[in-house]
């Protein structure tokens, strides 16, 4: 069937009718009287406004939504197989374990969407015509494809887009830990920063896509094309054991810990430099003051309560870290990569080295793009020219902070 054939296929309602439905299925949500499951299958929805809009297990088979509006929207364990979603804004929605087979989302924008657990497969529509039999849907271009859509951010994990076309398609800072990929076509797409731990990559084709700093922690790459790709400071595994000058990293650590614990009696401060700390898998509640480790990796790690007071971690790598209630008063973060880090309730604020004296927290030019800093202590810090595109400020206390204006 040709594409200017399909819209014979698409159901036309009027604003009313869709309004009378989206308030029905609030209702059958919240389980009151009159409520009903929204059925806005083969549907034309495009252009039309959804922010918001909880549309939880909705039935929306083959409905257009090209050029619709559905940021921040509810639509996990959504049925939107086979929909049209070019061009559609779906900013910060919810689209957990959606079943998105075959639908089209060419040039849509999924920065910040959660994904997790869906299905973005290929997938084709038969449906049956008055009179002329069986008739497949199309959209004007191939079912599957995120071509050039933006997906900066959102959260893939486990979602399945095997065999998915997405061509210069921009998954920047996205999670993809543990999605199955094999087949995928992502010729030229973004990936910078991309968190692909334990994803399948089995026979996809990278030609020419950017990876920088991307995560490739036990990721499946047999028959992966990777021609022409940018794979520039891609981390993947530590060793198992980490030597700095014959001495193991662990040793090190336990040496800085004496010196901590002894007022400096005993032991010697850390200092080292561009090191992978994950080979020390735990790092919670340890005592680091004063620790020497710019440019070093901490990837995803747990410093859950860690005191890291005037740690010198400048341009380090710590995204994705866990640094809950960690004490990084006086701490040089400059440069350092806080994306998606969870800082809640962290100590950020000056640190007093003598009456009347203190040294700031550093965080210029820090990335901290989804971090969460809920509650946390950054009084006097400095944010200049830090980029803090959608972290979670929410309690903060950012009195007297230095931020970009």
């Amino acid at each position: 069937m040709s594409a200017a054939a399909a819209p014979s296929l698409i159901r036309h309602l009027d604003f009313s009718a869709v309004k009378a439905a989206l308030e029905a299925h609030a209702r059958y949500l919240d389980g009151r009287n009159g409520g009903k499951r929204a059925n806005l299958s083969y549907v034309d929805l495009s252009n039309m406004m959804f922010d918001g809009v909880d549309l939880t297990e909705a039935e929306l088979t083959g409905a257009w939504f090209h050029g619709a509006s559905l940021k921040g929207a509810s639509l996990k364990r959504v049925t939107m197989f086979g929909c049209d979603l070019r061009e559609a804004d779906l900013r910060d929605a919810d689209l957990t374990a959606a079943d998105l087979r075959g639908a089209c989302l060419r040039g849509a924008n999924l920065g910040g969407a959660n994904l997790a657990g869906c299905d973005l497969r290929e997938g084709l529509i038969a449906m049956q015509g008055s009179g002329s039999g069986w008739r497949i849907l199309k959209h004007e271009r191939k079912p599957g494809e995120l071509d050039y859509a933006v997906l900066e951010g959102a959260n893939l994990s486990g979602a399945q887009l095997s065999g998915a076309h997405a061509l210069a398609a921009d998954f920047t800072d996205a999670n993809l830990h543990g999605a199955c990929l094999a087949g995928a076509k992502l010729v030229n797409a973004v990936l910078d920063g991309a968190d692909l731990s334990g994803a399948d990559l089995f026979g996809s084709d990278l030609s020419g896509a950017s990876l920088r700093q991307a995560v490739l922690v036990g990721v499946k790459m047999d028959d992966a094309n990777f021609d022409r790709a940018d794979l520039t400071d891609v981390l993947k595994a530590p060793p198992a054991i980490i030597y700095v000058d014959d001495v193991p990293l662990q040793d090190l650590l336990r040496e800085h810990e004496r010196f901590c614990e002894s007022d400096g009696a005993e032991g010697a401060v850390m200092k080292v430099s561009r090191v992978d700390f994950r080979a020390l898998r735990q790092l919670r509640g340890r005592r680091m003051t004063g620790l020497v480790a710019p440019r070093s990796v901490f990837f995803g790690m747990n410093l859950t309560g860690a005191e890291l007071q005037g740690a010198d971690l400048t341009g380090a790598d710590l995204r994705s870290a866990i640094l809950k209630g960690a004490d990084l008063r006086g701490a040089k973060l400059a440069g350092a990569q806080l994306n998606k880090a969870d800082l809640r309730d962290a100590r950020l604020g000056p640190l007093m080295i003598a009456e009347g004296r203190f040294i700031r927290t550093d965080l210029t030019r820090a990335v901290l793009r989804g971090a969460d800093l809920r509650g946390a202590h950054a009084q006097k810090a400095r944010f200049l020219e830090a980029d803090l595109a959608g972290a979670r400020l929410q309690d903060a206390d950012l009195r007297d902070a230095e931020l970009q204006t």
